[in-house]
């Protein structure tokens, strides 16, 4: 299988080894097409964004105005905060010509004069590699007004990295935004979208890292190669990062589409000691978990494993063997849930601290079963009433691990009276109050 976003050539990173494995060409290609035609491209390639949503990468750079006397902007979103997720680094460090071709084509794409590389505050090391790696392409030629002669073109682009400043919510894309203008990293309220209201109020498009490297192969090897790669409605190889109980972590690219139980056992080595998986999240810490005894047949792309229940999120799959407690588990994503809430939105700001602190009453053995029925209501409140996804993001894991291995938390609590009806518990929304009720 031909990687796309990481191949297996050596030294990669050097900008001579990647000239010369047709290093930059997809570019001088793309910079004789139109605009519209790059854009027709990608739509057609079914390539579908990298970074959780899995939305159209074509259709979102067609939002774009075509007329307006206003900038436009093209933002790069490395900021890889999601626990389980560490695949954009991987292009960081091996790939990062890739990524910086794949931006200048988008640039042009949807005629923006600036992009903005937007990387994790912590990722030091990564952010260092980047920058060496672009200094090199503008020392070069290809970014920048030099371009206009390396590509004889009267197009040119300016690629800015930030550094984050250590905030999971600045992985949001308005929160994004509003950290590169220098404001706190709240979350905006939608309308207006950021194609018509993005950085310092101009249009803006949005893309994930390893979205944008998928660009100059497919413009190079055309739309009917990559829309033939893995499932048809999710076509194209996904960076996978492995962690937990596995003999061999690590980021595997694999076509759309592989099974789940491959990525685990025949290339990730399978479970030390050949234990039973208890849990799997697939596709990073806020995505509703699976069931061990559940995954047979289960695909890796974001039909197959919205139909199972789940979704594919950021490609992190988190494996959890037999002897795993999932009740600390579950507390340990709460806190970080918690920790990293904004405070802009009330059901998050006070919600995210309510499950924390039940959860921590469960580990702590002074639980009762009307705390697992709270968890399960201050959850359903949460989401789908915030500004951003991290609501969600926060309640999903309590949500689902409850749905799903509610057995495991009930023999953690003491059998109290629970004062509310299993079927009753679903919601915050009741005459009384099931805060109300205890004391935290």
């Amino acid at each position: 299988m031909e990687r796309i976003v990481l191949p297996e050539i050596e030294n990669l990173h050097n900008i001579d080894v990647y000239i010369a494995n047709n290093g930059f060409a997809a570019a001088r290609k793309a910079l004789l097409m139109s605009p519209d035609d790059i854009i027709d491209v990608v739509k057609k390639s079914g390539l579908r964004g990298r970074g959780g949503a899995a939305f159209s990468t074509g259709l979102k750079w067609s939002f774009m105005p075509k007329s307006t006397d206003k900038p436009k902007y093209l933002c790069i979103n490395g900021d890889e905060s999601e626990p389980g997720s560490f695949k954009d680094r991987q292009i960081f460090e091996f790939n990062p010509h890739q990524l910086i071709e794949g931006i200048i084509i988008t640039c042009y794409a949807i005629q923006a004069k600036s992009a903005y590389l937007y990387i994790r505050g912590e990722y030091h090391k990564w952010v260092n590699l980047m920058e060496t790696a672009l200094e090199t392409a503008y020392a070069r030629g290809f970014v920048g007004e030099e371009m206009k002669k390396t590509f004889n073109t009267d197009f040119s682009c300016n690629i800015y990295i930030h550094k984050g400043a250590g905030a999971y919510i600045c992985g949001e894309e308005s929160s994004l935004m509003n950290s590169i203008e220098g404001k706190r990293g709240y979350p905006r309220v939608k309308p207006p979208f950021p194609a018509q209201n993005g950085l310092w109020g101009n249009p803006t498009t949005i893309n994930n890292v390893e979205t944008i490297t998928n660009i100059p192969p497919i413009i190079n090897k055309g739309w009917e190669w990559f829309s033939a790669i893995g499932e048809p409605k999710h076509p194209g190889t996904i960076l996978f990062g492995v962690s937990g109980h596995v003999n061999k972590p690590g980021v595997y690219e694999l076509p759309s589409g592989t099974l789940l139980t491959d990525v685990i056992y025949n290339y990730a080595g399978g479970v030390p000691g050949n234990k039973k998986i208890k849990c799997v999240i697939p596709g990073g810490s806020s995505m509703p978990p699976l069931r061990g005894d559940q995954l047979e047949g289960i695909k890796m792309d974001a039909e197959s494993l919205r139909a199972a229940g789940s979704a594919i999120g950021t490609g992190g799959i988190m494996v959890m063997d037999e002897d795993t407690d999932l009740v600390k588990v579950l507390a340990r994503i709460a806190k970080f849930y918690y920790h990293e809430s904004c405070g802009q939105c009330t059901p998050c700001r006070e919600g995210t601290g309510w499950m924390l602190k039940l959860l921590n009453r469960i580990v702590n053995g002074e639980g009762s079963q009307r705390d697992i029925d709270l968890l399960l209501s201050v959850a359903n409140n949460i989401e789908g009433n915030t500004v951003c996804a991290l609501g969600e993001a926060a309640a999903w894991p309590v949500k689902f691990m409850l749905m799903r291995f509610r057995d495991e938390f009930e023999a953690r609590v003491s059998p109290h009276i629970n004062l509310e009806p299993k079927n009753k518990v679903h919601s915050m929304r009741h005459t009384v109050n099931p805060i109300d009720k205890v004391e935290i």
